[in-house]
């Protein structure tokens, strides 16, 4: 008898194109309608319903009713952690869906990953969190220093409220572009929302990517040093 989590449902819920294409819009952390993810995933309305009804069945994705609209959202952080280790799986053996055009390096370089930052910046943030002492690390498991809690609140981050929260304060994400580690948790979402509040840096119109302005990288940059070794 067979025993133990049954992998094979959720393999053939991400495997179908219209229904990962779906999933990999929704990476972008916003809500979309089922006519935007229709379009998204280049089919019919009616057989996006029945592509996101089994998503939502399995797990995979929620939705939320506004007024006569219904918006859909990945479920939770998990899902999107779970969705970004198979880009990273995919990338690092050759399976791309296209080859790298003008948006990719910009892509690479500072994108959403659900709700947090990810690609080179969101790996060097992480870095130089490591470095300065503000976060240690075991391995996967992260956690925030008293230093570090110091640095945050000087940001102006109510690190307590986020300790409050039933979301883990830390989490080591996999980044797929870099293949290392980013910030996940809600401290990785509220630095980045502590970004695009500042005006360092504004999300792309229908992509994943962020866009920090010069000024922007600048801060950035000052903030998150790296340690030459």
């Amino acid at each position: 008898m067979k025993e133990g989590p049954d992998i094979a449902q959720i393999g053939a819920l991400i495997g179908d194109p219209a229904r990962a294409n779906m999933l990999s819009a929704l990476m972008a952390g916003k809500a979309l309608t089922a006519t935007e993810l229709a379009e998204t995933a280049g089919i019919t309305p009616q057989t996006a319903s029945t592509h996101l009804a089994r998503l939502e069945a399995g797990g995979l994705i929620t939705q939320r009713k506004q007024g006569r609209h219904r918006y859909f959202t990945l479920s939770d952080e998990t899902a999107g952690r779970m969705l970004e280790g198979i880009m990273g799986f995919a990338a690092g053996r050759g399976h791309l869906r296209s080859q790298p055009g003008p948006r990719d390096p910009a892509l690479r370089k500072a994108r959403v990953c659900y709700d947090h930052l990810a690609g080179d910046f969101g790996v060097r943030m992480l870095d130089s969190l490591v470095s300065q002492g503000a976060v240690s690390t075991d391995g996967e498991n992260l956690a925030l220093t008293a230093a570090g809690e110091m640095q945050l609140k000087n940001l102006g981050i109510d690190v307590s409220g986020l300790r409050a929260l039933r979301r883990p304060l830390c989490r080591a994400c996999l980044d797929w572009s870099e293949r290392r580690t980013h910030l996940a948790g809600s401290l990785g979402k509220a630095l980045l929302v502590h970004f695009l509040e500042k005006g360092w840096a504004r999300r792309a119109p229908g992509s994943r990517t962020v866009n920090f302005s010069p000024e922007g990288e600048r801060r950035f940059l000052q903030m998150f040093p790296l340690r030459l070794t």
